[in-house]
């Protein structure tokens, strides 16, 4: 409970340039400082930003969107994974542009307000119910008003709103066991009270992985991501058997990577899995039905075969939710406290590829 309530009042300092085609008055305007909730999203920001810019804004219609080092910034991607995936080596405060003109609509899929971003968290959610329970049809249950509700605990971060509406959900989980994956681990992680409770189920997750060719022995020294198109994606629920009772964060990861366990070469995998782009959708578009829930979720069962390390590849980086954590810490612990709110377990993955 603890590990929940650090991760809704985790906050990632933002300092917000306009970009300066858009600035049409002398002097530039200051850069916005603003402590971004981790678990929102970007676009919720507009209604502190737009004033703070509108006196040197030009006319015409604003849309607005974010860049980093050039890079515009998937705005249904919640801020902090964001932070994680792009900063491997933490930047504070996070430099970042905004942008009310030239929505890159070849980039970027369209978001025009709260709306499109509440539409596709609550598509997100049905998702991992679907994941969690094979349906989804709590969450297309919902009414308005408990809908309304968890929405706005998102949005105020208020995790007691949260946890009282999403109880009604019941996403499965079943059982629950007290244990450390290694007596190394219960050392040097039994103080900060990392007691695991296994679930038995399927874990929701989504997975980035940038795969780095150039050598560097810090992470200062990766160059800025230029490309969304350099980061592989992969949703991939990870089951948690009952007699799993020490299923490792390395254990999940052999599930969901069989690719750095195998003799293939990272440099040229494509993975599998499906594409959470299919599942933002706008208000209009909204899934209605189990059919586009079973679709998705048949596809992300699909388990991979795991084998050994490669030898061509390196682990350098493990990010969830601005912890890097060991690699055997059990991963029921993982999946308990550091999901998203959307019930998704979002991990970033840096990867050192032989040239």
């Amino acid at each position: 409970m603890d590990a929940q309530k650090y991760l809704w009042e985790g906050a990632i300092p933002l300092q917000i340039h306009l970009h300066e085609s858009q600035v049409t008055a002398l002097p530039p305007p200051p850069p916005a400082l603003i402590l971004a909730p981790r678990i929102g999203y970007l676009p919720l920001l507009a209604p502190l930003i737009k004033p703070y810019f509108s006196s040197t804004l030009p006319p015409g219609v604003d849309t607005i969107w974010f860049d980093y080092n050039g890079l515009p910034l998937k705005w249904y991607i919640p801020t902090g994974v964001l932070f994680d995936l792009l900063c491997p080596e933490p930047e504070r405060p996070w430099n970042i542009t905004v942008h009310f003109r030239g929505y890159p609509g070849n980039v970027l899929i369209p978001c025009e307000g709260e709306d499109y971003v509440k539409w596709s968290f609550i598509n997100s959610l049905k998702e991992a119910a679907y994941i969690m329970n094979g349906n989804c049809k709590n969450v297309m249950n919902m009414s308005q008003s408990d809908q309304l509700e968890l929405w706005n605990s998102v949005l105020n971060g208020n995790l007691e709103a949260y946890q009282r509406v999403s109880s009604k959900l019941k996403l499965a989980t079943v059982d629950e066991y007290t244990s450390l994956c290694s007596p190394k681990s219960q050392q040097s992680l039994g103080e900060t009270d990392l007691t695991a409770q296994l679930k038995t189920g399927r874990v929701p997750v989504r997975l980035y992985l940038l795969s780095v060719r150039e050598d560097f022995d810090d992470l200062d020294e990766v160059h800025p991501i230029d490309s969304w198109e350099k980061i592989s994606y992969i949703n991939r629920p990870v089951e948690i058997r009952k007699e799993d009772k020490c299923f490792s964060l390395h254990d999940a990861l052999k599930t969901l990577l069989p690719e750095l366990f195998s003799d293939e070469s990272l440099t040229d995998v494509k993975l599998s899995g499906v594409d959470f782009e299919d599942a933002v959708r706008k208000p209009n578009e909204d899934v209605s039905s189990d059919k586009v829930m079973e679709d998705q979720g048949q596809n992300a069962y699909k388990q991979p075969e795991a084998g050994h390390v490669s030898s061509s590849a390196e682990i350098k980086l493990i990010r969830i939710q601005g912890i890097e954590p060991k690699l055997e810490i059990p991963f029921s612990w993982v999946a308990n406290n550091l999901i998203n709110p959307d019930h998704f377990l979002h991990i970033c993955v840096y990867v050192k590829v032989a040239q």
